[in-house]
């Protein structure tokens, strides 16, 4: 079933773009806060092209978006109880969880054994995600450089580097999602973002 919300004029442009991800392209797409340059997850190849695209030779893994609930589940190992609250409370919303990886994954994504994943709010990156499998979600910038809320933003460098741009208007931008990892059953703040530590600690068991 379609995602709620997406626009009907860029519904053909969302499959075409599906895919191209299948096949190992790269897609521009709007997020609940900022353009993200995504690879599908399950094509490695495009994955590894955008972390050298990005200048990410540090190791840092790369988030993904998913779908759906289910969707984000298939990515990880386990899911520790303290972790379901806030995936009740937050998704679909720039919350993203990081917990154990399942071992298939790319090393770009999960280097570090966990993977962190969230359920767009943006219809656009959910549909995409729907259609594609679970997405690379990274920021259309090279690293260092400012996100863009406007596909016109986006350095030339990236734009030519996608095989489709999504353009669906200006994206919210404000503050990227907030990164939440857990140290046992304590929940840990790895970056605040969109969803401020008072709203976090409120949720905490």
């Amino acid at each position: 079933m379609r995602t709620p919300g997406v626009p009907p004029e860029l519904v053909s442009s969302i499959e075409a773009a599906a895919r191209l991800l299948k096949e190992g392209g790269l897609v521009i797409y709007p997020t609940e806060t900022f353009y993200g340059l995504g690879a599908a997850v399950s094509r490695a190849d495009a994955v590894h092209k955008i972390g050298a695209l990005k200048g990410r030779g540090d190791g840092k893994p790369m988030a993904v978006i998913a779908a759906d609930e289910a969707q984000a589940r298939s990515l990880w190992r386990e899911v520790p109880p303290e972790a379901e609250v806030f995936i009740r409370r937050f998704w679909p919303g720039p919350l993203t969880l990081v917990l154990p990886a399942r071992p298939t994954l790319p090393f770009e994504i999960a280097s570090t054994g966990e993977v962190g994943v969230r359920v767009s709010s943006h219809p656009v990156a959910r549909e995409l995600a729907r259609l594609a499998g679970p997405l690379i979600s990274t920021s259309a910038n090279l690293s260092g450089n400012r996100e863009s809320t406007r596909v016109i933003q986006i350095e030339h460098k990236v734009r030519d580097a996608a095989d489709q741009v999504l353009d669906a208007g200006p994206t919210p931008g404000g503050r990227p999602s907030t990164v939440l990892g857990f140290k046992g059953a304590e929940p840990v703040i790895l970056r605040e973002g969109a969803i401020q530590r008072a709203l976090i600690d409120a949720c905490r068991p």
